[in-house]
């Protein structure tokens, strides 16, 4: 068998020219979700960890699979100009960051290549509508949120981060995209650790204490402290409620969480409140959230508040209109919203995120916000059935991106605008390809590099639906030996798939019959009306009137 060249769609690779334990020279094309470059020897794909796009390299054997090898970078035969020194003394070791390798507008660069390959790729839309990626101010010490795990380092207790792709612990005192104050608190807790002997969780006996030291960084630099552990107590619980006082004035909230279950869940279901407020302070956009342990809030504000406004300015609210905001969290797009709409409805399926957000509108004084805990996807047909028309609808999912249900919901109610917030450009992709099928086009892209150092990508976009002109006329030239044909074929089924491919608006039969009646037109013979007397029948939409339909095969 030959070996594949790049480009050669439809065979199989064939390995037998890759060697485990070899070296080889690779050129490279692209990053992979981790960051790996992405290259190939003789058409067999290799990731060489550590490698750039442009770049030629030497890269060794380590990984040998069928369709892919893994190598590790040896030697740089051709330097991409976006190569940089890390600033992070385990850079090369840690999971945390990715793209520090590569200079900010090499980042910049390569994540609006990313946005805008899947879009034309998994979207099947033009890559003109991508924008140019919204940079952040301070792409270092930006995360106002810590979780740093504990564990043993060759017998001793450590605290750091883990290694990519494991959960081995690589010891550190600082991270180069964290806040100082976060900084500040590890440091204290590895002090503290050693200075009294704090027993740290194994993840492989299940034995020991310490599971995570947790910090959050509000308004003014204040902190909030939560220490979680496997076990019910906290070991030398006095003493850190005494020296984290002295030791880090910051801190203004301390807490023990318990999480005895294994896996990868930082939090357990079991708090207790040691010491100090019970939230922390955190504004955004001019509004403040009363953020608890459990909340969810932004980890990098400042381009959280740019991702915000261009969210609303999507929105094109002017005072009057009816926003739902399907996947609301604790509420932070919703009252952005609220400070501009006439009603905002906020849907989560997260009962203790909507608590939340009922709390933080109440703090805000935001009196033309509703939140309610249900799945959006069935919530949304049940208040469009009750009369609710919404303008504009905004969501937020999580990575997985949205349900086929709730999306079809979306669209089922019409609105003038939806405003789709992705962290996940390929679930986006997906997803903007079912709304397009139910009538809404793409009109803009926004990337917002919310994660710098990372090949995480937040991006916002505008979708419209399609204008439909109340007048749409239909001519079809018969001559008299095919009207045979298309009196036989002229079925509704052929009216429904013409106006959909042509106009790409989803008609039903009701309301084609509808029209036909309005234009003096007889029903088909085999159109079912209803035998009751008083059926009530829903009006075709406005949007949806197709007025003065000449159809020569039916008329």
């Amino acid at each position: 068998m030959k070996n594949r060249k790049s480009g050669d769609a439809g065979m199989k690779y064939d390995p037998a020219q890759v060697r485990i334990h070899e070296a080889y020279t690779v050129s490279i094309r692209d990053l992979g979700v981790h960051g790996e470059g992405i290259g190939s020897v003789d058409g067999f794909t290799v990731f060489v960890p550590g490698a750039l796009p442009g770049e030629t390299v030497t890269a060794k054997i380590t990984l040998l699979k069928k369709s892919y090898a893994v190598g590790k970078l040896l030697s740089i035969e051709q330097e991409s100009p976006f190569r940089t020194v890390p600033e992070c003394s385990v850079y090369e070791h840690c999971g945390g960051c990715q793209l520090s390798h590569l200079t900010y507008e090499g980042q910049l660069n390569m994540k609006y290549r990313r946005v805008k390959d899947v879009i034309e790729r998994s979207a099947g839309e033009s890559g003109d509508l991508v924008k140019s990626v919204l940079p952040a101010a301070q792409p270092f010490a930006y995360r106002n949120k810590m979780a740093v795990p504990a564990g043993l380092v060759k017998g001793k207790a450590a605290l750091g981060c883990y290694r990519q792709g494991s959960h081995d612990i690589i010891p550190v005192s600082s991270c180069a995209i964290q806040k100082e104050e976060n900084n500040r608190l590890l440091q204290f807790a590895r002090r503290f650790i050693e200075k009294y002997g704090i027993s740290v969780y194994d993840e492989k006996t299940r034995k020991g204490s310490l599971r995570h030291v947790m910090g959050r960084v509000g308004d003014d630099g204040k902190v909030m402290v939560v220490l979680v552990t496997a076990s019910k107590t906290l070991p030398e619980e006095k003493r850190w409620i005494e020296e984290i006082q002295k030791e880090l004035p910051e801190t203004v909230s301390l807490w023990h969480n318990i999480q005895p279950k294994p896996g990868n869940t930082i939090l357990g279901t079991k708090i207790r409140h040691l010491w100090g407020r019970e939230t922390l302070t955190a504004s955004l956009c001019g509004l403040r959230f009363e953020v608890s342990p459990y909340s969810f809030f932004q980890v990098h504000k400042e381009q959280a508040e740019i991702l915000y406004e261009k969210a609303l300015a999507y929105a094109d609210l002017k005072g009057g209109e009816t926003v739902i905001d399907a996947y609301c969290g604790t509420g932070t797009i919703s009252l952005c919203l609220a400070k501009k709409a006439k009603r905002v409805i906020g849907i989560e399926i997260v009962k203790p995120a909507i608590e939340d957000a009922k709390k933080n509108a109440k703090k805000n004084h935001m009196e033309n916000t509703e939140f309610y805990a249900a799945d959006a996807g069935k919530l949304m047909p049940q208040l469009y059935r009750q009369g609710l028309v919404p303008d504009v609808i905004v969501m937020d999912p999580v990575r997985a991106g949205c349900s086929e249900e709730v999306l079809k919901a979306a669209a089922g109610m019409n609105p003038k605008r939806i405003v789709y917030v992705s962290c996940n450009p390929a679930t986006f992709a997906r997803d903007a390809k079912i709304l397009k099928s139910e009538g809404y086009e793409i009109k803009e892209i926004q990337p917002v590099d919310m994660f710098p150092q990372t090949m995480h990508v937040e991006t916002v976009a505008l979708l419209c639906r399609k204008d439909i002109d109340n007048h749409i006329e239909v001519k079809l030239e018969l001559d008299e030996e095919d009207i045979t044909k298309v009196e036989s074929k002229g079925t509704y089924e052929n009216i429904k798939d013409y106006i959909l491919d042509k106009y790409g608006l989803k008609v039903s039969m009701l309301y084609i019959a509808q029209i036909k009646r309005k234009c003096g037109l007889e029903l088909g013979e085999n159109y079912n009306k209803s035998k009751k007397d008083n059926q009530v029948v829903p009006e075709c939409p406005k949007k949806k009137m197709l007025s003065w339909i000449h159809l020569r095969l039916l008329g």
